[in-house]
């Protein structure tokens, strides 16, 4: 377990860092290289004490020992000078391993601030080198920082999914381990800490579980051989084209016990050398991105693609060994899209016996970098060829809140998704599977055919499709693909190299940013007669449906008041005689997070026509179908109305000339807040905790948060105001909280000359904050310090006034309410409206 004295040093090496190299991937890598640089240093160290030689830093590399570089007669400029040749040079000398010398590959010093270098060297210095688990550990915590490697579509998983992963495959001691987009090593690594669980006497396992599942501990391998543990080591193999990766990989494995790691830098999709190499285990989540301009693979794959995460999972399924195992986190599109890859894919897997079960995973688990929809494939061919059916299992908790913090929540799904997936292998292996109810299991289990998934030929991957039709015939209404009501179109983009195709153009264009609208009454392009014939763009009719496919708004809702052209980012649906198109926008509309759920993509959302073909809905008589609409659209009408009093309305303070100005500093002061580490938060009250207030509480009252009182300093109460310092939200106010105050906002509390309901609506006006925008600190995020607010300067009348204005104020605010009160009721009544067409 990772020791809090351990994540503080890494912590703050990072805060020393994050002024001059704010890229966490670049932080990484320094905190990295200087960890090695220092442990090779203790290790020569070691040496000379124990009676022998210093082994690396010798000869013309002896002035780059660690010690040097601490050697107080060096300036500040000589140190950094000596560090940063050190740093370049060590990957040329010859007496340190090939491990090292692969660390120190490339490496450079980003920065060239003495003082930094000076403090962030003083915070490695205090890490001393061993193999124990708890700098192993520690290395992962820093890795955790990493959460997505952008382009490549390379999202760190999260590690509660990966023991997940390890606990269903349960790698053996004997067996040769794989990860072939191995990022940092987090399989390889996890799977290692479960085989030496396995093989630990009970007197010293330690298997206590967080309440994600994960195991905590993984004892001391007692039980292993010599022998048995010096195989185990060259066990495990991964490849990864990223040459960062290699080199984290290298040490992640180094200090948890690898003295040789077996990490490649390797393309495993175009790259034949290697292809001849097998694994009884294989665990991976490959990119989700293909490149621009796609791959161009060897010949030796079963599947024709240049899709990335097509070709990983067919190189995985291949390079199993006859009784080889594997599970691998794939996007939705392999799971249901009708392309022609993917379709193929999934019928290679069903049918040559490879695959035996599909887990569906929440959209969130890779917040914040990616909402992206996954699932984890199950492949082992002894258990596949044994049934004729496919395993379906629906992880909706997995232990942790699908918001940005991703905070760690009670009732975990993974703990029944573990057990249902056992109980399923055991069942097969011994030939008792009439045994297996899966109306009796938790987590949706589904058990489908083979024969039904090969239906049309389709191989669809997604279990919410085979519940659906399961539950059809209870339904008050028929239910109908969109396919059999309506037909779907999209259309295209004129050149934009061809100006004469936009300039004075009379054809209303759509982009899907657009369809945002609802009701679409404007389009913000147009394009001519010439641009509409020399492109796929085509004119569709009003009171067509729209979708958007692409990017941030994919998913969102709209119908067509007018005819418009539109562009390839757009899905038109056109309903036949059976579907009133407005009652197709009001039922979609309710659709919309399912489509985004199904939507694939790793930088951004992407929807299919045929995702939209397939969406089901209820199907009422004509005369039904008009009812619910004016019904529906009554409600709307009046929160329109309401929406449109609540967006116009802004506090408005008119000052008066001769108040007095006075700076912010001279009547409030100003306290940051503390931060606090995740392992000492708590979701439920006790004596002695107080509410930790941070950004999003404020801002969304989150399930709340619970530290130790020890913070007299940081309290607030809801007789100050809060600002928030850093993020997109920073410079916005809200009123207190009783709690103790997060390190990403501060409180303001004020003296008896001001007014808190003044000073609030003053420091929470745009006139207020557009000034106060201009002050934002541009790093990695807009920051604000307490300094800067102290200098802005407001009006301050007398007490009497200022208390007029606010109660003033007040009132109008009321009446705010009173119509945001209006819509929340309105948007009820529509979705009571909805939900009775859906009743059985």
């Amino acid at each position: 377990m990772l020791d809090n004295e351990t994540k503080r040093r890494i912590d703050t090496a990072r805060d020393v860092l994050v002024g001059k190299v704010p890229d966490p991937k670049s932080q990484v890598e320094q905190i990295t290289i200087a960890l090695i640089y220092k442990f090779m240093d203790d290790m020569d160290k070691e040496s000379v004490e124990m009676g022998g030689k210093a082994s690396f830093f010798t000869g013309e590399y002896k002035k780059y020992s660690w010690s040097k570089i601490f050697d107080p007669r060096l300036g500040g400029f000589e140190m950094l000078a000596l560090y940063a040749d050190a740093i370049t040079r060590l990957n040329l000398n010859p007496k340190i391993p090939q491990l090292f010398r692969d660390i120190f590959k490339n490496a450079y010093l980003p920065y060239r601030d003495p003082e930094t270098l000076k403090l962030f060297l003083k915070t490695i210095n205090e890490f001393t080198y061993d193999h124990s688990e708890r700098l192993g550990d520690a290395f992962e915590y820093l890795l955790s920082v990493l959460g997505s490697q952008g382009d490549a579509g390379q999202f760190r998983t999260p590690r509660h999914i990966i023991d997940f992963m390890v606990e269903i495959i349960k790698p053996q001691k004997n067996e040769s381990i794989l990860d072939p987009a191995c990022g940092t090593a987090g399989f390889l690594i996890a799977s290692y800490k479960h085989i030496i669980r396995e093989n630990t006497s009970p007197r010293f396992r330690s298997d206590s579980a967080s309440r994600n599942g994960s195991k905590s501990s993984y004892g001391k391998g007692d039980l292993l051989t010599a022998e048995e543990r010096k195989k185990l080591l060259k066990n495990f193999k991964g490849y990864d084209i990223s040459p960062d990766m290699v080199r984290l990989s290298l040490v992640n494995l180094y200090l948890h016990g690898f003295v040789q790691p077996q990490i490649f830098e390797y393309d495993t999709l175009t790259s034949e050398d290697r292809w001849n190499e097998y694994a009884d285990v294989i665990m991976a989540n490959p990119p989700f991105m293909s490149p621009k301009g796609g791959i161009k693979p060897h010949k030796k794959f079963s599947m024709q693609s240049n899709r990335s995460e097509v070709l990983f999972v067919d190189y995985i399924a291949e390079h199993l060994t006859p009784t080889g195992r594997a599970a691998v986190i794939v996007p939705e599109g392999i799971i249901f899209q009708s392309a022609g890859a993917y379709k193929q894919l999934r019928k290679y897997l069903v049918d040559t016996g490879y695959l035996y079960g599909v887990v569906s995973l929440p959209a969130g688990i890779f917040n914040p970098y990616s909402g992206v929809k996954t699932s984890i494939l199950l492949m082992d061919r002894s258990i596949a060829k044994k049934t004729d059916s496919i395993l379906f299992i629906k992880i909706e908790n997995d232990g942790f809140n699908l918001g940005a913090q991703r905070r760690e929540i009670v009732g975990s799904d993974l703990p029944d998704a573990l057990n249902v997936i056992n109980d399923y292998i055991k069942a097969v292996r011994t030939g008792t599977i009439d045994s297996f109810k899966p109306e009796e299991k938790p987590c949706g289990t589904l058990l489908i055919k083979k024969a039904q998934l090969a239906e049309n030929d389709d191989y669809n991957l997604s279990g919410e499709r085979y519940r659906t039709i399961k539950q059809r015939g209870k339904q008050k209404w028929p239910i109908v693909r969109i396919e059999e009501i309506a037909n779907t179109t999209s259309g295209g983009t004129p050149p934009r190299n061809r100006p004469e195709y936009f300039i004075n153009g009379s054809i209303p264009w759509l982009k899907s940013g657009e369809v945002g609208q609802g009701r679409i009454s404007k389009a913000e392009e147009y394009i001519t007669k010439e641009g509409l014939e020399n492109s796929s763009s085509k004119i569709i009719p009003a009171n067509t449906v729209l979708v958007a496919l692409y990017g941030a708004t994919a998913g969102q809702v709209g119908i067509l008041q007018f005819d418009a052209a539109i562009n390839q980012a757009i899905c038109a649906i056109i309903t036949n005689d059976r579907m009133l198109p407005n009652f197709l926008f009001q039922m979609l509309k309710t659709k919309t997070s399912d489509l985004i759920r199904l939507s694939t993509g790793g930088g951004q959302q992407n929807l299919s026509q045929s995702i939209i073909k397939e969406t089901e809905l209820p199907l009422p008589p004509l005369e039904v179908q008009r009812e619910i609409v004016a019904e529906i659209e009554g409600y709307q009408k009046l929160i329109d109305g309401a929406r449109q009093v609540v967006d116009s309305w802004k506090p408005q303070i008119e000052i008066d000339p001769k108040w007095p100005m006075v700076k912010l500093e001279d009547v409030c002061s100003f306290t940051q807040g503390v931060q606090i580490p995740q392992e000492e938060q708590i979701d439920h009250y006790k004596d002695g905790y107080k509410r930790y207030i941070y950004i999003s509480d404020l801002m969304h009252d989150e399930k709340m948060i619970f530290v130790k009182d020890q913070y007299p300093n940081k309290e607030v109460s809801n007789r100050d105001l809060i600002m928030v310092n850093t993020g997109n939200t920073s410079g916005k106010v809200f009123f207190g909280k009783s709690g103790v105050l997060s390190n990403n906002v501060f409180n303001i509390t004020h003296d008896e000359s001001v007014n808190i309901n003044y000073l609030y609506y003053h420091l929470s006006s745009d006139r207020f904050y557009n000034h106060l925008s201009k002050y934002f600190k541009q790093g990695a995020q807009p920051h604000l310090g307490h300094r800067i607010i102290g200098e802005q300067i407001i009006p301050l009348p007398p007490l009497k006034v200022q208390q007029d204005i606010a109660t003033k104020i007040e009132a109008e605010r009321k009446v705010i309410d009173g119509c945001r009160e209006l819509i929340k009721n309105y948007e009820l009544k529509i979705k009571n409206v909805i939900d009775k067409v859906w009743e059985e």
